[in-house]
């Protein structure tokens, strides 16, 4: 294909179409997010028990959560004032209502959510404008992976709040970390194995992409106006790029790819553990969350998988949790590997995590991306 096209998203252009990804715990805060707005793409920072490193994020999680996300954008703006900077933040959060108006009352031009249908986003993102009265519209956009949850979400959106989104995210197979796929759908797509570079059905998921473009273009004739659409998963070449664009997308959603880079804000032995991991080792598993994810084979899901690791406290992070039948805390899993002890963290990683074999900057990620 020729040129590639910015992505408009409500009134934001985007010179590169490329949205990075949101990696939680900590691994995508306010210095990838910053590095990726002023390379010319959206920086993402997770709001996924972003509090971390806060005092008193063990006594008072919630609290350490909300100061975060203030502060976090505000580091990201200072990297990049006038690019593009959002949030993703997780459905299934046991206070999810409150991180999204946060993220709303600290300026986010976009909040990206998934892990669950995003039912609600509308009402909360509409609760936080009025009470903050900037008169800045936060853009809202879900994550969806099948034209069954696109059509629910854009029909409930519509009957509740009169509303479509302004941007949806599909987010297929090779995705890393929660996935909205079941474990029969991954093995049908041939997204299971551990060489999904050869059993992955591309031509069977691009077909789900094009029903997932069809429903979005019924809302886009009812509004009269585009609702931009970007894909995700498994995304890390220009050649990836442009596949998908020739799709009918937008632009392209990257996470992985961005692990390996200087700027990005997990600890340098979490970035190396993506440089050493060879294909056999990036497997499905399933999270606490209730979903299948992908990850990175180590000591700890070794451990996990022979029992069930008892939670040492709770921390609230997720809405349907029982810290007594638990397989494990997620929270402690993943912020172990933000802390860099990656032998007793999960460390979730896109299909293609296993290619990176050296540290990148987000420059050179966004040229090699864009064909540049």
């Amino acid at each position: 294909m020729g040129k590639i096209n910015p992505l408009v998203i409500g009134d934001f252009t985007v010179e590169k179409p490329v949205i990075q990804g949101g990696m939680g715990v900590g691994i995508s805060l306010h210095r990838l997010a910053g590095a990726v707005a002023k390379a010319g793409g959206v920086g993402v920072i997770s709001a996924a028990q972003i509090g971390f490193r806060e005092p008193d994020f063990g006594v008072n999680p919630l609290e350490a959560n909300l100061r975060a996300i203030g502060r976090e954008l505000e580091k990201a703006r200072e990297i990049a004032p006038h690019g593009v900077i959002g949030f993703n933040i997780m459905v299934a959060s046991r206070h999810y209502r409150e991180y999204v108006k946060a993220a709303v009352k600290a300026g986010a031009d976009l909040i990206i959510s998934g892990a669950g249908l995003p039912v609600s986003l509308p009402e909360y993102v509409q609760e936080a404008q009025g009470e903050c009265g900037t008169g800045k519209r936060t853009m809202i956009a879900p994550i969806v992976s099948t034209a069954k949850a696109a059509g629910v979400i854009c029909r409930m959106w519509d009957r509740r709040y009169g509303k479509a989104p302004d941007l949806v995210v599909i987010e297929g197979p090779l995705a890393g970390g929660h996935l909205g796929f079941s474990r029969e759908q991954l093995k049908e797509y041939g997204a299971d194995t551990e060489d999904v570079e050869t059993t992955f059905k591309r031509d069977l998921y691009d077909l789900e992409i094009g029903k997932i473009l069809d429903v979005v273009k019924d809302y886009e004739r009812k509004y009269g106006r585009h609702i931009p659409v970007v894909t995700a998963g498994g995304i890390y070449s220009h050649e990836d790029v442009v596949h998908h664009m020739n799709l009918g997308a937008d632009g392209v959603q990257v996470a992985t790819r961005f692990v390996t880079t200087e700027e990005c804000d997990a600890p340098e032995s979490y970035k190396q553990a993506y440089i050493k991991a060879g294909k056999k080792d990036i497997v499905i598993t399933k999270s606490p969350v209730g979903m299948p994810g992908r990850a990175i084979v180590n000591p700890f899901l070794e451990r996990a998988a022979k029992g069930r690791i008892a939670p040492e406290r709770c921390y609230g992070c997720l809405e349907k949790c029982e810290p007594s039948v638990t397989p494990y805390c997620i929270t402690s899993a993943l912020v172990h590997g933000a802390e860099g002890e990656v032998d007793d963290a999960l460390l979730f990683c896109g299909s293609n995590a296993w290619r990176a074999k050296r540290i990148e900057t987000v420059e050179q990620v966004m040229a090699d991306l864009m064909g540049e």
